[in-house]
């Protein structure tokens, strides 16, 4: 069994986002939807400019996790969110989503850790509820 990282410092990071990541992340993910893309639409819906997918920011929040548990996705037993934010991306801008977690559970019989992850962007929550269970 692989050790899990006990550095509380693993469990925090700044994942940055641009609009070519976004593309990037459309054409793999096969989620073409334009307010990811195309600025005039996603003002002509009511946005304030093109957002990050929700699951592209679930991702990097799990991204943190996977790294704690020494880079082994198996380890990531399940996980759930709410999406209570977006993520805004100007064009020609990177924009920085802070990623923290902390320990919420340990269950030594299971051998299972419940983790608990905020992320926020421009200091406003975009996820929420956020939890992991990964195996220990």
């Amino acid at each position: 069994m692989t050790q899990t990282t006990t550095d509380p410092a693993a469990l925090s990071r700044t994942v940055t986002v641009d609009r070519a990541l976004l593309v990037d992340y459309a054409n793999a993910s096969g989620d073409q939807n334009p307010i990811h893309q195309d600025a005039d639409f996603a003002r002509s819906v009511g946005l304030e400019d093109v957002i990050a997918h929700g699951m592209w920011t679930m991702g990097a929040a799990l991204d943190v996790v996977t790294a704690y548990v020494g880079g082994d996705p198996g380890r990531v037993l399940s996980c759930s969110t709410r999406f209570t934010g977006m993520v805004v991306v100007p064009e020609g801008e990177t924009v920085e989503v802070l990623v923290e977690g902390v320990i919420k559970k340990s269950d030594e019989e299971a051998g299972t850790q419940t983790v608990e992850l905020t992320a926020t962007c421009a200091g406003e929550k975009v996820l929420g509820r956020c939890l992991a269970v990964v195996r220990a």
